[in-house]
């Protein structure tokens, strides 16, 4: 029996010319659809080419104000408070109660803790006993002595007998002393069984819960005081001389900033700073004091510092985001009346948070690109906010065609 192969085996080469024919087809009709854009087209600094040299690009921009900047000092500082305590108790003994909820603001002299009281109120009586038993003794001694001193002239008893008593008399007030010391000891211990808050503040997390034995080494919490708070900065020693000469002048300002720079968390002066400068680090420590009313600050808080020197008044305000750096410095997009921009070299001066000062090459209304820069040079064309772009132009049917937007 014959062997034959398999049609689409024996009829290959008509199947392959057909699929390439109908490839060919697809890739002309797609060819002859699409809107065509010049192979040297290209965005950025090295200027678009072709039909779309004068394209306008979106931009974002800023007028140029006149205003007042602060030259400022900036620092990386930490929220310190002017005083932390741990309270601990002078007595030993049963902690009865605890009378403050964990993280509870307290006043000075409020009550903290009960450490129970019966031990030093026994104490206490004991030694009023003592001392009212030897008022009284005292008291016979001297009537005795009074006695003695009465008949003494007369010859009635040995003088050695009179010393005696008074030698008596002296020993029974100085127990009496003795006694009034162990009273005032344990009416001070009897004090000291409750304890109370030394400062206002901010209790933390306890460490003795009621029913344990407390001693003079157990710390029962922690007190952090919040207002006022300081907060400890170093800054250059380069620096340091301009900073002496505003000292000496007023006090300073000091904001203390987040993390991000965009959030004012509270607002001092500049209290003091150190007396020498750290030879390993080359900057000196400054210390600044918040009120912190509103408790903005935290301690241990890592916080931006900007310490302001002075104001800088009627200077050309621009936002830091126009400024563009080149091979001659730096230089600003300024956007002309008919939407093109002009390279425009500046010079710079004092900076405040997102503003700068320029100096020279603006004036105050030039509108400047804060956004979008990367694709321009001297006299590209752009399309500002708000503007209606241009229809555009298909390459297929030479027709132009869009919606207004």
């Amino acid at each position: 029996m014959e062997y034959r192969k398999p049609f689409l085996v024996r009829n290959r080469a008509p199947l392959i010319i057909l699929a390439v024919i109908a490839i060919v087809a697809l890739g002309g009709y797609w060819l002859a659809h699409r809107t065509t854009v010049p192979t040297n087209f290209r965005f950025g600094r090295g200027a678009p080419a072709g039909k779309f040299a004068g394209m306008a690009m979106p931009v974002g921009t800023a007028t140029a104000k006149l205003g007042d900047i602060g030259i400022d000092l900036g620092a990386l500082g930490t929220v310190t408070p002017l005083r932390t305590v741990a309270v601990r108790s002078q007595v030993n003994g049963l902690l009865q109660s605890v009378n403050f909820k964990e993280g509870q603001e307290v006043k000075q002299g409020d009550v903290l803790a009960q450490v129970d009281p019966r031990p030093f109120q026994a104490a206490l009586l004991q030694a009023q006993g003592a001392r009212e038993r030897d008022q009284a003794l005292l008291a016979n001694a001297r009537a005795d002595l009074k006695r003695y001193q009465d008949v003494a002239p007369q010859g009635l008893i040995p003088e050695q007998t009179l010393a005696t008593q008074k030698a008596l008399v002296a020993q029974y007030e100085g127990t009496i002393k003795s006694d009034q010391g162990q009273i005032d000891t344990a009416n001070l211990n009897l004090g000291y069984a409750r304890i109370v808050a030394p400062l206002d503040g901010r209790v933390g997390l306890r460490a003795v819960d009621p029913g344990n034995t407390i001693t003079t080494s157990d710390t029962l919490v922690t007190i952090t005081q919040l207002k006022p708070i300081d907060v400890l900065f170093t800054i250059p020693e380069d620096s340091l001389p301009e900073l002496l000469k505003h000292m000496s002048n007023a006090s300073l300002k000091v904001d203390a900033l987040s993390r991000d720079e965009t959030t004012e968390l509270a607002s001092g002066t500049l209290a003091s700073l150190d007396n020498q400068i750290d030879t390993a680090t080359g900057t000196v420590k400054a210390k600044a004091e918040f009120a912190n009313a509103d408790e903005g600050l935290f301690p241990n808080q890592f916080v931006n510092v900007r310490v302001h020197l002075t104001t800088l008044a009627g200077a050309t305000i621009v936002p830091a985001a126009a400024l563009q750096r080149g091979a001659d410095g730096m230089y600003v997009f300024v956007v002309n009346a008919d939407r093109t921009v002009s390279q425009r070299t500046v010079k710079t001066g004092a900076s405040q948070g997102q503003n700068i000062a320029v100096t020279d090459g603006l004036k105050p209304g030039d509108v400047v690109v804060t956004d979008g820069a990367d694709n321009l040079r001297d006299g590209s064309r752009v399309e500002l906010p708000g503007d209606v772009p241009p229809p555009a132009k298909s390459a297929a049917s030479g027709q132009w065609h869009g919606k207004k937007q």
